[in-house]
């Protein structure tokens, strides 16, 4: 849990979403995309528990934010997203994007 007030940070902040070995997608943020992906694909129990089983997985869509604050909105608002509408993002397919 991040606490309400935060340092300033001159770190990007990064919404990533990754495809697993069996197909799903996982959501997720981090400061540092490449340090994140190599934790997620370690066999060590820093990366997330719902990835363990679903390794290797591959980086397939990310955003960059300024502040914690908004990646982390973005994060929720696009876990709650279909698969179909998180797949059209994936893709960049923005008509399909607004008819979802």
């Amino acid at each position: 849990m991040v606490s309400e007030i935060e340092p300033e940070s001159k770190d990007m902040y990064y919404f990533y979403i990754l495809r697993c070995s069996d197909g799903s997608l996982y959501c997720g943020m981090t400061t540092d995309l490449e340090r994140r992906l190599k934790e997620h694909n370690s066999s060590k129990a820093r990366g997330a528990k719902y990835l363990r089983a679903k390794k290797p997985v591959k980086v397939v869509y990310s955003e960059t934010y300024p502040d914690i604050k908004t990646a982390m909105n973005r994060e929720l608002q696009v876990k709650k997203w279909a698969r179909t509408k998180k797949e059209a993002l994936i893709k960049g397919d923005l008509e399909l994007l607004k008819i979802l």
